[in-house]
């Protein structure tokens, strides 16, 4: 475990690096967890250690209010985020663009990573998350407001428990205390947002869906307004792609940064 100081926060953070860079020169691929129920270790146990042993530089690392991170009881806007990966990154050291991974939640940063900061994302890659436009301000405040009424009810815990096992339950629980115990509920929906016609982003994306999922309709707005993306869509598949996919997430991914990365070294 390694814990650095960005900015105002204590930031745990897991950096993986590669015995044998990619083409020489690894790029960074830094990888960005999902909202209450997860973190850094979402990625530590699934694409983190493959992508290092293929010659990938990754960093994780826990949003603040999450996993062993600086629980602060306010300041959750989505551009406190931003700043935080950006604080992550000097940290680090870490002074070229980087592939930033966003799951779910994570996309949502990284999509505001690049609208605000474009000189630090060499691409973004999306695993069933959403732009920060105004619409998704209002998908956030209802999945918030519901998580924070319902897993404050035991019964509630019990019925996870019961039909999802302890370890979901767990979860659950962890995710009311920061719901309780902070300004996320409420601030997240009171975010900055981008255009939805998206065009604050301007680096490549790459974004995956679950075929089950909701955000899978989002394909077409994507391939219209976003240059340079690709998307793809997994069959019979819903929200925990990540988890659920893994071998084929890591080997979609790869391949992504792979490509961009060699491409944007030619054009330099």
């Amino acid at each position: 475990m390694s814990r650095i100081r960005a900015g105002e926060l204590d930031v745990h953070v897991q950096r993986l690096t590669p015995d044998a860079p990619l083409d020489g020169d690894a790029p960074v691929v830094v990888c960005v967890h999902g909202l209450l129920t997860d973190s850094l270790a979402s990625y530590y146990f699934t694409l983190g250690p493959d992508f290092a042993a293929r010659g990938l530089d990754v960093l994780m690392y826990d949003l603040r209010g999450h996993g062993r991170t600086t629980r602060p009881a306010s300041g959750y806007h989505l551009e406190r985020f931003v700043d935080d990966l950006v604080a992550v990154l000097d940290a680090c050291e870490v002074t070229r663009p980087v592939h930033v991974v966003g799951n779910s939640f994570g996309a949502s940063v990284a999509f505001g990573l690049a609208a605000a900061r474009p000189d630090r994302v060499a691409s973004v890659v999306v695993i069933e998350g959403e732009p920060p436009t105004a619409e998704w301000t209002g998908h956030m405040a209802d999945g918030l407001a519901d998580a924070k009424a319902r897993l404050a009810i035991d019964e509630v815990i019990g019925w996870i428990a019961d039909h999802h096992g302890a370890h979901t339950a767990r979860l659950s629980k962890a995710a009311n205390r920061i719901l309780q115990t902070t300004t996320i509920a409420e601030d997240i929906p009171r975010s900055a947002t981008i255009a939805a016609d998206l065009s604050a982003v301007r680096c490549p994306v790459f974004a995956i869906f679950g075929g089950d999922s909701g955000l899978a309709a989002q394909v077409p707005h994507f391939e219209t307004h976003l240059a340079g993306c690709r998307t793809v869509v997994l069959p019979d598949q819903g929200h925990s792609v990540l988890v659920e996919r893994t071998a084929e997430v890591t080997e979609l991914i790869f391949g992504w940064v792979r490509d961009t990365a060699r491409t944007q070294a030619r054009v330099r």
